[in-house]
């Protein structure tokens, strides 16, 4: 691939623009998809992948510049997956506090061993908006749910995600050691493989 020293992230999301350009380091400059619209394209896909490419497409169309995006959620055994690529909006668009109240909801009976869960991330990058061949990374980070909310960093589920490798919530952890941990990570740590960087 061509060479770059900027992108676009195909994102509203601070913290994740904040969490990738630290990923990605000084190599190259991550400007937010905020910057040129404040429209986010309609989510149509029904995979992670499928939202990640039609995400950097978009940014892509409307930038100009080559385009990373990122669709993550939280997939829950229990729940065969949910609330999965619906993670951001799953009590009805209403934010972290709300989707967390809803999954402990959900998962008042359910017992620790069958509590486990992975964040997933789905990387596509795309050198224009009609690149006929995205590069495609995928991370999973495997865990469980906790019964109540700990820790005061990150964002998202990460005050209910357990883990267990570190004996933590992912809140708990400090930004630097999820960064080398999570899912976007493991994604990232494979596009910079791929990128040469």
């Amino acid at each position: 691939m061509m060479p770059f020293s900027e992108l676009v992230l195909a994102s509203h999301n601070a913290g994740k623009l904040k969490e990738l350009q630290a990923m990605l380091g000084d190599a190259v400059r991550v400007r937010s998809v905020a910057e040129f619209s404040t429209v986010e394209p309609e989510e149509t896909g029904l995979s992670f992948v499928e939202n990640a490419i039609l995400k950097a497409r978009n940014a892509a169309r409307i930038s100009g510049l080559p385009a990373l995006a990122d669709d993550s959620g939280l997939a829950v055994d229990a729940l065969g997956g949910a609330p999965g690529i619906y993670s951001a909006r799953y009590a009805d668009g209403q934010g972290d506090a709300a989707n967390n109240a809803k999954l402990l909801d959900v998962l008042r009976e359910v017992p620790d061993a069958e509590r486990g869960a992975q964040f997933v991330c789905a990387l596509a990058l795309v050198r224009h908006a009609d690149d006929p061949l995205p590069i495609i990374c995928e991370g999973l980070w495997h865990g469980r749910i906790l019964h109540a909310a700990r820790g005061e960093h990150g964002f998202g589920y990460d005050p209910l995600f357990w883990v267990p490798e570190c004996d933590c919530s992912s809140a708990e952890l400090p930004a630097a050691q999820k960064n080398q941990l999570s899912h976007r990570a493991r994604a990232m740590a494979l596009l910079k493989q791929r990128l040469g960087i």
